[in-house]
């Protein structure tokens, strides 16, 4: 892997009491610059948005490039590279096998199919499932993606974000119907994501498949944005069961945060 001098000396200094290797720390932080921004920047753009000079940028991306971890545009932007790609998938599927345990005692506490996903790009990805004990159940594919405007767990995640940057994605995305439950257009959108930041909770009532409710709850202070939820036939998943379901779901979802919490700081 091609080095510059200047990296070998970056990597030579410590981030102030942190013990971390300083160009590491930069190098991670720009991508996850670039992540916010969408994938594609400009130099200056990262120089603005992290105060580093811009010679100082170079030379990390240089190295970011090289190792296929970033990749230059032919408008000379910069964009996420495909070596990301194999990274993310699989701390996906370990996300997801470390979260099963959680979502199994979700499954004892409420009898429904406990689901845990991301958001990844536009898009929303199943990373884990555990399935309900009932004959009649529902069953997601780990590793499905979906479009966020049509799921529980889409609008749990999407709540948190400003409304100007939901109409952006929506606007990426289309809002096909899958049923004719499933809300179509922006404004009936936000309008649910306001109940799910009044509530608490996110609901999908037969908008992604006919018959099946989910209820669904963002994992506070994830490090990717993260929810859990439970699935399962409309006829079960009642406003009664609601009201017994969704606390359950929060506290797994807290524990899970902790969790998420007390790995990163012992990683740390």
């Amino acid at each position: 892997m091609p080095t510059s001098s200047a990296s070998t000396t970056d990597s030579a200094k410590t981030a102030n009491g942190g013990g971390g290797v300083q160009s590491l720390e930069r190098a991670f932080d720009l991508l996850e610059r670039m992540a916010d921004a969408g994938g594609e920047v400009g130099l200056s753009e990262l120089s603005a948005s992290s105060g580093l000079p811009l010679p100082t940028i170079h030379r990390l991306m240089r190295t970011l490039v090289a190792c296929g971890y970033v990749r230059q545009q032919p408008n000379r932007r910069y964009a996420l590279g495909p070596r990301l790609i194999r990274l993310g998938e699989s701390a996906a599927r370990l996300l997801g096998t470390w979260a099963r345990p959680y979502l199994a005692r979700l499954v004892e506490e409420t009898g429904e199919t406990a689901n845990m996903a991301l958001l990844d790009g536009d898009e929303i990805v199943y990373v884990a499932q555990v399935p309900s004990k009932h004959s009649m159940r529902m069953f997601t594919e780990v590793g499905r993606r979906v479009l966020p405007h049509s799921t529980g767990v889409g609008k749990a995640l999407l709540a948190g974000f400003p409304d100007d940057e939901v109409r952006a994605l929506l606007a990426r995305t289309g809002m096909p119907a899958a049923t004719d439950k499933t809300i179509t257009t922006p404004e009936g959108f936000l309008a649910a994501l306001e109940d799910v930041r009044r509530l608490g909770y996110a609901v999908d009532d037969n908008e992604q498949e006919i018959g099946v409710r989910c209820l669904a709850v963002p994992v506070p202070d994830s490090p990717t944005t993260a929810a859990i939820s439970i699935s399962g036939p409309a006829g079960r998943v009642t406003e009664a069961a609601t009201e017994r379901i969704v606390p359950a779901l929060q506290q797994v979802a807290r524990e899970l945060s902790a969790a998420l919490a007390t790995s990163v700081a012992n990683g740390a």
